[in-house]
């Protein structure tokens, strides 16, 4: 087994989990994800074990947040337009307003 086995305390991470999702709930994990600045398997870990997820600002995360900005303002245009709010527009603002708000200088 490799190095990339290895957890932060020196176990091997051997065993697989796995589960089936939507293609919406997948999206909404992926964003989660790119936002948090984690690996997938690390996000996904933290979350299940109820442990705290601490997004670090680094390029790759301000490069998501951007994006997930661009695509925000897209859905916001299509609303104005005449469409309507769906739950995953939702979640997806209140998870980069949370992301925003922990990024506040104090």
């Amino acid at each position: 087994m490799s190095a990339k086995n290895l957890d932060r305390h020196n176990r091997w991470r051997n065993k697989t989990v796995a589960f089936r999702v939507s293609p919406e709930e997948d999206e909404q994990i992926e964003t989660a994800v790119r936002l948090s600045g984690l690996t997938k398997q690390d996000y996904i870990t933290r979350r299940l074990m109820c442990r705290e997820v601490v997004v670090q600002g680094n390029p790759r995360v301000y490069k998501a947040l951007r994006n997930e900005f661009a695509a925000v303002l897209a859905e916001l245009q299509r609303i104005e337009a005449g469409g309507g709010v769906d739950d995953e527009l939702l979640d997806t603002i209140r998870l980069i307003a949370a992301i925003m708000d922990g990024m506040k200088e104090d």
